[in-house]
């Protein structure tokens, strides 16, 4: 004759089950909190490269182009070093691609000199919302280049981004003239950057990869330096050469931090807030506020490349950089 389960133990049963929806609800709540705190890094990563891109405008009103990537260049590679090299030691410059490490350097720092180009002709928000179609420009890459299977949705978004950057570019209008292109260079320098670092983050540790990209630009730039450098009129301008250095730094190590909290699909739309950033920017310092059509192509690049970048990070599971100098 079977017996029914004693009042003692329906309620260890009962406790049981209680103390395991409360494990589970802290596992939830401590994964939304570091979701959180990722995209809370992430804003503030976009933050500081739309400052270091502010900075850098003003910059070009005095200090030479490649004086001002050096320098930029120069600051991160021995921050970095500083930081991470008594950490990790030896081990930071192990590499099992100094060949492709160099190549992305050399990369990143052709795009970082048509960003200071670019910016010296062009308005903030504009600028970083065309830099800011890589991601769709990687899909075409991966498509014509690499092969891949690129589906209906992703093409419609590719079309969608370009169309946006038309519109602020309006071909044949006042406002076009031949700096424009320079942004459309540092699109696709920037795509091969990243196609370069996504296949290198498969092997690479992204700290050596972070390491080698300042030393490269650093070493790169070091051979015009000589020929460009020039006294500064005053100490002001040494002190927003540093904030560029710091600033870029500074979001390149945050962006880490972001995602280790945190998946790059969740972290990458999030990215585009780099666009707003630029426009308070540009409105606090230059006085500059994108026109009415301009807008309406920004916000068609901000839609169709936050879902582009987040279904291109979805597919390939690597986080997408932002755009910066």
């Amino acid at each position: 004759m079977s017996q029914s389960p004693g009042p003692g133990t329906e309620s260890a049963a009962t406790a049981a089950l209680a103390n395991a929806r409360a494990a589970a609800q802290q596992t939830r709540d401590v994964e939304s909190e570091r979701i959180l705190a990722g995209i809370g890094l992430v804003l503030a990563a976009v933050a500081c490269f739309a400052t270091l891109d502010t900075a850098t405008k003003t910059s070009t009103a005095a200090v030479p182009i490649l004086m001002g990537v050096w320098f930029r260049y120069a600051f991160q590679a021995v921050a970095t070093t500083a930081v991470l090299l008594p950490k990790h030691g030896t081990a930071l410059l192990r590499t099992q691609h100094p060949r492709y490490q160099l190549l992305r350097g050399a990369l990143l720092l052709a795009s970082s000199t048509l960003a200071f180009l670019s910016l010296r002709y062009m308005p903030l928000a504009e600028f970083t919302s065309i830099v800011l179609i890589a991601p769709l420009v990687i899909t075409l890459l991966a498509a014509t280049t690499l092969k891949e299977h690129v589906s209906v949705l992703r093409w419609a978004l590719v079309a969608g981004g370009f169309v946006g950057t038309l519109v602020i570019l309006r071909p044949g209008g006042d406002a076009f003239s031949w700096a424009v292109l320079l942004p459309i260079g540092l699109v696709l320098t920037n795509a091969w950057f990243q196609v370069l670092t996504s296949k290198l983050a498969q092997t690479e540790n992204p700290l050596t990869m972070h390491f080698y990209t300042g030393w490269v630009g650093t070493l790169i730039a070091s051979l015009a330096l000589p020929f460009v450098w020039t006294a500064l009129p005053s100490w002001h301008w040494w002190a927003l050469l540093c904030l560029m250095g710091f600033m870029g730094t500074v979001g390149h190590f945050i962006l880490i931090l972001a995602y280790q909290r945190a998946p790059a699909s969740t972290l990458t739309p999030y990215l585009y807030a780099q666009i707003a950033f630029a426009m308070l920017g540009g409105w606090l310092v230059f006085s500059h506020v994108p026109d009415r059509v301009s807008l309406i192509g920004i916000s068609m690049i901000a839609v169709c490349g936050a879902a582009g970048a987040w279904l291109t990070v979805r597919e390939r599971r690597v986080p997408i950089e932002p755009a910066e100098s």
